[in-house]
Formats: C-alpha cells, sequence, structure tokens
C-alpha cells in the first residue's frame, strides 16, 4: 500500500503550482510589462499547462469516485472522456514540455546563466520561485507517470500534436521580436539568423524525442509492473 495515495499527491501538486503562478504573476518584472506579457516565457506556459493538467488529473479523481458503483452509463462515458483528456495531455504535453524545460534551461544555465536566466532575476525571483519553475517540474510529472497508467495517443497524431506546438511557439517568439526587436531569450540576440534556424529546428527535434521518451518510458513503467503482479500471483511451488 502506497505510503500517500496518489488522489492526495495530486492535490498537492496542483496546490503547489497554483501557489507558483501566483507568486509569479505577483512579480512586477520590466518583461511582464512588455508585448506578449508572460506568455511570451515557455517557462510560464509549461507552469499553466502544468496546472491545467494536475487539475484535469483531480476532477478525474473526483468523477471517478462520485461515479464508482453508481451504474449510471452517462457519468461513465464522460469519466472515459477525462480520462482520455488526461492521458493525451500527459503525452502529448505535460510530459515533453516539461522536460524539455528542465533540460534545456538548465543545461543553458549551466554553460553560461546570462544567455537564459540573468543575475538580474534574482532581484526579482526568490530560488525557491526558480526551483519550482525550473526544477520540481520533473520529479512532479515522474511520480503521475508511476503512479497511474496513461494510454498514449497513435504516435502519428502525437507526434503532429507536439510538432504543432514546438512551430507554434517559435512562430510566437519570432512574432514578438518582429514587434519588439527584442528576443525573448537572451541568447538569441548573440547567435546569427542561420544559427538561429538550427536551434530552432533542434528543439523541434527535441520535443518530438520526448514525446517517444515519454512513450517508452509509460510502457516501461507499466509493463515491468504486470510482469511483477503476474509473478505474484504465480502458485508457489512447495
Amino acid at each position: 500500500m502506497a505510503l500517500v495515495p496518489c488522489q492526495v499527491l495530486r492535490v498537492a501538486i496542483l496546490l503547489s503550482y497554483c501557489s507558483i503562478l501566483c507568486n509569479y504573476k505577483a512579480i512586477e518584472m520590466p518583461s511582464h510589462q512588455t508585448y506578449g506579457g508572460s506568455w511570451k516565457f515557455l517557462t510560464f506556459i509549461d507552469l499553466v499547462i502544468q496546472a491545467v493538467f494536475f487539475g484535469i488529473c483531480v476532477l478525474t479523481d473526483l468523477s471517478s469516485l462520485l461515479t464508482r458503483g453508481s451504474g449510471n452509463q452517462e457519468q461513465e462515458r464522460q469519466l472515459k472522456k477525462l480520462i482520455s483528456l488526461r492521458d493525451w495531455m500527459l503525452a502529448v504535453l505535460a510530459f515533453p514540455v516539461g522536460v524539455f524545460v528542465v533540460s534545456v534551461f538548465w543545461t543553458i544555465y549551466a554553460c553560461d546563466r546570462e544567455m537564459i536566466y540573468p543575475k538580474l532575476l534574482d532581484n526579482f525571483i526568490p530560488g525557491w520561485l526558480n526551483h519550482g519553475m525550473h526544477t520540481t517540474v520533473l520529479p512532479f510529472i515522474l511520480i503521475e507517470m508511476r503512479t497511474s497508467h496513461h494510454q498514449y495517443p497513435s504516435r502519428s497524431s502525437g507526434l503532429t500534436a507536439i510538432c504543432t506546438f514546438s512551430v507554434g511557439y517559435i512562430l510566437w517568439v519570432c512574432w514578438v521580436h518582429h514587434v519588439t526587436g527584442m528576443w525573448v531569450y537572451p541568447f538569441l540576440e548573440h547567435i546569427g539568423p542561420g544559427a538561429r534556424i538550427i536551434f530552432f529546428g533542434s528543439t523541434t527535434i527535441l520535443m518530438n524525442f520526448l514525446y517517444l521518451l515519454g512513450e517508452v518510458l509509460n510502457n516501461y513503467i507499466w509493463d515491468t509492473q504486470r510482469s511483477m503482479e503476474e509473478e505474484k500471483e504465480k502458485p508457489k511451488l512447495e
């Protein structure tokens, strides 16, 4: 038996994201007042994705609790739709975007933090909030993947969806630069047009790789779990 029920974990994670979002939006930073506001940053978009995803998880748990034993076919149909939406969001958005934000942020930060998170931001964003945005996303999504089985969509539709998201965000970043003359991320100012095209192409490929990684990881976790359960059910030889 789990030490903490997965339903309680989901509520706690959802509340933590709500707290992070509220604290982040309360910060008065110059970049929040410019064109696009917080929505031009992938970190903020990812926080919204994670909060919505865990909100759907909590709603699914509540619906499952209310539907159990009721025998109402309409309620069961609506529950299946919620579960399908939850699984789709984890596969296409929550896992690949969340892992992308954590891995790319800390990789660039380790090379030169001024390129992604200038020291000036320390005056506005406390350390715990930075980790809430760029670190805890990974363990939270892994906990969810480990505690519940998620049905991935067909590979073609999943990859199409993540490609659409990636290209859409790249176009949004380019549009913000077109309107303001400034790139959302400082390092984009220091590389040429050709290098930017390579970078944008590489990020799209990485997003696709992370989608496939999530699918493989999900299958590995639950195939292993199923094998362990089958082993326990086998009669022991005297």
